[in-house]
């Protein structure tokens, strides 16, 4: 009895999860796709001024695809298990793949978080006045807050300090805030949904089906 219920809750929350997932993969993406068109304009992108951070796209490669394939190959494994109607009702071989696949979300999550991490740390790449920071290059294209070496995220007074693109700083800052907020969450319901495939292991994914007498 203790089993069946166990099994009950397994499938409800293997479910739950994976849409969950689906959900934070899409907005990963959108944030990262922002990330590249710095308040709106395509052309900081055709010229190469954006951030290599954001350049690499982690938003998309990992914490998006990597983490809603998986949401939903899970989705639909959970779907075709509860349709066959097979008498073995979610065997420990489909709990085996759920807590693999719920592995690599978790992977590229984590991936996505320190890309995310390291891309908010650093700053943005943008066109500022060189000369103001000891140098003798006049106005260039860089990362003024890395070469400074100061911390740009406590004092929003330095922000001014990128003349172009118009509100680069708050447009990074908001969207690698995003990115790891999402890759963050991503990371506890994987590694709640391995948890949970390895008491699939055990019990199964039987959602209310009763075993035959």
């Amino acid at each position: 009895m203790v089993s069946m219920e166990v099994a009950m809750c397994v499938g409800t929350c293997s479910r739950i999860v994976g849409p969950c997932l689906l959900v934070l993969g899409t907005l990963s993406v959108a944030a990262n796709i922002l990330l590249l068109f710095p308040g709106g304009a395509s052309k900081y992108l055709m010229e190469g001024h954006i951030s290599k951070h954001a350049k690499a796209v982690p938003g998309i490669w990992g914490g998006g695809i990597i983490v809603s394939t998986a949401a939903c190959t899970k989705s639909f494994l959970m779907l075709g298990w509860r349709c066959t109607g097979c008498s073995d009702c979610g065997t420990r071989r489909n709990a085996f793949i759920s807590a693999v696949l719920s592995k690599l979300a978790l992977l590229g999550a984590a991936a996505c978080f320190v890309f995310s991490g390291v891309g908010l740390t650093n700053g943005p790449l943008c066109f500022y006045n060189a000369s103001e920071h000891g140098r003798r290059h006049g106005t260039l294209w860089g990362y003024p807050f890395l070469d400074a070496g100061k911390n740009y995220l406590y004092d929003r007074r330095t922000w001014s300090t990128c003349l172009e693109p118009e509100g680069i700083v708050a447009w990074n800052v908001v969207l690698f805030s995003l990115l790891l907020l999402i890759s963050a969450a991503e990371m506890v319901l994987a590694s709640f949904q391995i948890l949970n495939g390895c008491l699939g292991c055990l019990c199964g994914f039987c959602d209310g089906k009763k075993s035959p007498p």
